[in-house]
């Protein structure tokens, strides 16, 4: 009895139905928290990641992702253990921010270009804020200090960069299938390793790009399409859990379960010498980015600390974008669990490395 009371699923039913209850005891703190998390995706969010993920759809079916990972493949594969193609969602998840990376790295897996190992590896450390998110909202609106974006960024993508290669060496004996016998049952990806040494790499790397459009067969309204029609369906997918999200932090505000793992934080923090002021970023940053990083921006902690506290919550991402993540890895075999140990080591790095840099690289 006590083992089917405890496992995940009954678990996750109980917690649905207590915050099913919260809801209706608190009815209008439910709507006003699900506007506000809806005012969140349709202003920032929505604008932001919609175009990418067209231009993401639209470059895959052009072959131009085929093309960068035959030009890449001699950089990626030595420091990372991935195919070139990877270059190019590391390329687009730190330039487009959370969770496009995932996505990429969902599609790259579907057209069986990377193995579960490989794609494991990848989404692990891909999954970064964008640049105008880190300098724009973070140091200079939460902080409202520019001077702290270098090192941020340096925290950040550095220790994002760092997890990568540590990834390298994981599930290292699935690399006994490698990625050729995956490609053999899959002719657009046994071009990317096709052509004569003698011919130069751009040759190759072109010769990709167009053997695979023409393998896609789509043509341009087709395409387009496709891409407006499935990037619509992941922003939906994202704006739900941005609300669900916002409404479940109202409801355990509301009951001081907040409150409780604040201050059961703030013991941690002062066992550890780390000011207390900052468990309340902790808190806040584990369950939602923004919030976090708007915390660590207002804390009275000094500087330095609050530029650590950011880097950690930048790096942890917020069980909001790991529920997003989630959604788009259970439409492949590739598990969670590495992602979410490396979003934890990413994060504790990524403030390590503030406080190991901040004489050379801090305003």
């Amino acid at each position: 009895m006590l083992r089917v009371f405890f496992h995940p699923l009954s678990i996750t039913a109980f917690v649905a139905f207590f915050i099913a209850l919260l809801m209706a005891v608190y009815p209008t703190e439910t709507l006003l928290s699900s506007l506000r998390g809806l005012s969140i995706w349709w202003e920032v969010l929505f604008p932001a990641l919609f175009p990418f993920f067209v231009i993401s759809e639209l470059l895959l079916g052009f072959g131009i992702v085929h093309f960068f990972g035959k030009l890449l493949d001699p950089f990626m594969r030595p420091l990372f253990r991935l195919p070139g193609i990877g270059g190019f969602v590391v390329a687009m998840g730190y330039m487009s921010g959370y969770p496009v990376g995932a996505r990429l790295t969902a599609q790259l897996w579907a057209q069986k270009l990377i193995t579960r190992a490989e794609g494991e590896r990848l989404v692990a450390f891909t999954t970064t804020s964008d640049p105008i998110f880190l300098i724009g909202a973070v140091s200079v609106g939460f902080f409202q200090n520019v001077a702290v974006a270098p090192i941020l960024a340096f925290a950040h993508y550095g220790g994002g960069l760092l997890i990568g290669f540590l990834m390298r060496f994981h599930d290292a004996k699935s690399d006994s299938l490698s990625l050729n016998h995956v490609q053999k049952n899959n002719s657009n990806a046994s071009l990317l390793i096709k052509g004569r040494i003698a011919k130069s790499r751009i040759a190759l790397a072109l010769k990709a790009m167009h053997e695979a459009r023409l393998l896609d067969g789509r043509g341009l309204g087709r395409l387009l399409q496709d891409s407006v029609q499935s990037a619509l369906r992941l922003m939906i997918v994202v704006g739900g859990l941005v609300v669900f999200f916002s409404v479940v932090m109202e409801m355990l505000t509301h009951i001081g379960l907040v409150e409780l793992l604040t201050e059961i934080l703030r013991l941690c923090f002062g066992l550890l010498g780390m000011p207390i002021q900052l468990a309340d970023a902790g808190i806040f940053g584990l369950f939602e980015v923004t919030l976090g990083a708007r915390a660590s921006g207002s804390s009275s902690t000094g500087l330095m600390h609050g530029v650590a506290m950011a880097a950690w919550v930048l790096s942890w991402s917020g069980l909001s974008v790991h529920a997003q993540i989630a959604s788009l890895l259970s439409r492949t075999n590739l598990r969670y669990r590495p992602f979410l140990l490396a979003r934890l080591l990413h994060g504790f790095i990524a403030m390590i490395l503030v406080y190991l840099l901040w004489g050379w690289l801090g305003p």
